[in-house]
């Protein structure tokens, strides 16, 4: 009796601790049957997906009963359609891409961010760098042909006031550096400032770096982890412990880069050393939310809503989009505790 009392205050203790600490924690369990999940990252192996890796190498996907098979795509287009088709279990995507998807009819939903902030970014380079949106005026502006990244040069020239008729935009496809280097164009819009920037600061090419949310476009989550909403059911348990991996394998990044750098070396050979840590260390501050208190991979819902309607707005969507039944933040660590086979909005 006095033993079983015992094990009942302890529990209080422990309820009352939790409780004053002010943070919900993942329920307990043994670790589960290993299954197989199939990820599809967006581009090939990069200082972008270095939790990724950083949790593979550190055995949490293994710990939380995961056998991650990590995917690149032949084309940066595919991961949606192929998670759409069900030949993947989760892709990694963009904020942008995701809205478009669902205004296509795909009933696909974020289930965690990856990187919380814009990364896209206009670039250039040299003595005539612009540090200025107003000094786009009369300029060439090569961008991807992503019809989304002409709607934010748009933007940025309104904000600024240049006119739109004077500045040229040119598809430059993905070789957004070489067009800067070979003097094409007088700047690009689509490069990442966590690593183009970085790749042209380290060839002392002095790169001028204008961030997207500075200049004119509402916020978002550069990077999101996507999954089709049907698997969210049965399959949520699944992607709560992939998320609470993912949490703990990029915490243990932030204490020693190497335990994805190396991992993430050793996946694409051709990727640089020096380049690799320099963009990992620039981009450790956005894979976690700016409010602390908030779990990893945490979407901002309001933001969501206001980026949604940005798009509508520049007839980039073709109906409003419901920004609320696109994410989903309960299967982050710490949040949601559905019923094993609910399905959540969305």
């Amino acid at each position: 009796m006095t033993r079983r009392l015992t094990a009942v205050l302890l529990a209080l203790a422990a309820v009352a601790a939790l409780a004053a600490c002010g943070q919900k924690q993942d329920p307990v369990a043994a670790t589960p049957r290993t299954q197989p999940l199939r990820l599809m990252l967006d581009y090939f192996p990069n200082a972008d997906h270095a939790g990724i890796y950083a949790a593979e190498s550190t055995g949490e996907f293994r710990r939380a009963g995961l056998d991650v098979q990590i995917q690149t795509p032949s084309d940066p287009g595919a991961p949606l359609k192929l998670l759409a088709a069900g030949k993947v279990d989760l892709a990694i995507s963009y904020e942008p891409e995701l809205l478009l998807a669902r205004d296509q009819g795909r009933e696909l939903v974020a289930v965690g961010a990856l990187v919380q902030k814009p990364l896209t970014a206009i670039i250039s380079i040299g003595k005539h760098a612009i540090s200025d949106p107003a000094q786009l005026q009369g300029k060439t502006v090569g961008t991807a042909g992503i019809p989304y990244q002409s709607a934010y040069l748009k933007a940025i020239l309104g904000q600024s006031n240049v006119d739109p008729a004077s500045v040229k935009e040119v598809n430059v496809g993905f070789n957004l550096v070489p067009a800067m280097l070979s003097k094409r164009v007088d700047a690009t819009l689509g490069a990442f400032w966590n690593y183009e920037g970085i790749q042209l600061a380290r060839a002392h090419k002095r790169p001028k770096v204008i961030r997207m949310e500075g200049a004119g476009v509402p916020t978002y989550d550069e990077l999101i982890i996507v999954a089709r909403k049907q698997d969210l059911g049965k399959g949520g348990e699944k992607v709560r412990r992939f998320m609470r991996a993912l949490a703990r394998g990029t915490a243990a990044l932030r204490k020693d880069p190497a335990v994805g750098i190396d991992p993430l070396l050793a996946a694409n050979k051709d990727l640089d050393r020096g380049l690799q840590e320099a963009s990992l260390k620039a981009t450790l501050p956005v894979f976690f939310p700016s409010d602390s208190q908030k779990p990893f991979g945490w979407q901002e819902p309001g933001e969501w809503a206001a980026y949604g309607r940005w798009m509508l707005e520049n007839k980039l969507l073709q109906q409003p989009p419901d920004t609320a039944l696109a994410l989903t933040n309960e299967f982050l660590p710490g949040q949601g505790f559905a019923p094993t086979g609910s399905t959540p909005s969305g």
